[in-house]
């Protein structure tokens, strides 16, 4: 784990904001300089952001990086207040903190053919895993699921790195019609036997994929990145079911055996923060509109 301060190298501010790329309406991503976390990231593995001094912390995954250049990027979606105030930042700005890697690397090793299948902003997640996967050889059918075509994420990037690329969307205006477990069901029929499936993205879509690759005898791994909150297994927040044992999404994860995960409970606590994380989304929204007038 590294941990940088704003310092000056060479002319350049730690922790910079070198590109910034709207992905959709409500879908950002950032490139930051940090030459160190950037040396040490592996796919699957988290940040802490801390977008200004008197800001929380928050936990992101990392999207990708470059190690010559020294940058990381992360994607997120604006949800809460500390999104929507990284989201003001711009190129040439620079957040507070960044420390990393955290978490476990995505284990990859020995896969020959996977099914990665990433729902909505955890595509962002997803992505990475499926990049590696191909650098190292592996057959690699990426299946993304998203509510519409406005939302769609990493188009190319997933088809850069896919032997097989499968576009669901629940409205139909962007590749089938259906859910990302309709696309999965008809390969596993049509003959495609999988090592493992990956799956990423919201709760209630890991726990129907894990349901469906359990009837199969897959092995399913999905990342509990969405119920993290502190990052370093201080708070709790975190705190999961798996196999009958507790663990800490953000130290013991975030990857876990799938078929082992009490997904209800998970979602229990998920949903625990949401009318505090409301309030404080609207109290932010307002004071970026009152600096705006």
């Amino acid at each position: 784990m590294v941990i940088h301060k704003p310092i000056l190298t060479k002319g350049e501010i730690m922790f910079k904001i070198v590109d910034k790329k709207v992905l959709n309406p409500t879908v950002t991503r950032i490139d930051v300089y940090a030459p160190f976390v950037a040396k040490k990231a592996q796919a699957g593995q988290f940040v802490i952001i801390r977008a200004t001094e008197d800001g929380e912390r928050i936990p992101l995954t990392v999207a990708d990086y470059d190690r010559e250049k020294g940058t990381v990027a992360v994607i997120f979606q604006i949800v809460g207040a500390t999104t929507h105030t990284l989201n003001q930042l711009n190129v040439g700005d620079y957040v507070a903190d960044f420390v990393g890697p955290l978490g476990n690397a995505t284990h990859t090793k020995g896969l020959k053919k996977v099914a990665v299948v990433g729902g909505g902003v955890g595509c962002a997640i997803a992505y990475p895993v499926a990049k590696k996967l191909h650098e190292e050889g592996a057959e690699v059918h990426s299946i993304v699921g998203f509510r519409c075509k406005d939302l769609v994420i990493l188009e190319d990037e997933f088809k850069a790195v896919s032997d097989k690329y499968v576009l669901m969307s629940d409205d139909g205006t962007a590749g089938t019609k259906g859910l990302v477990t309709d696309a999965l069901k008809n390969l596993i029929e049509s003959g495609e036997q999988y090592d493992q499936v990956i799956a990423i993205g919201p709760v209630i879509m890991m726990k129907f994929v894990c349901r469906l690759t359990k009837e199969y005898g897959i092995k399913t791994i999905v990342s509990m990145n969405p119920i993290m909150i502190d990052g370093t297994g201080m708070c709790g927040g975190c705190r999961l079911t798996v196999g009958g044992q507790t663990k800490f999404a953000c130290v013991d994860g975030p990857e876990f055996d799938g078929h082992q995960v009490d997904f209800d409970e998970a979602m229990k606590r998920g949903a625990s923060y949401k009318e505090w994380e409301r309030h404080k989304y609207e109290e932010t929204c307002n004071l970026f509109n009152k600096e705006v007038k």
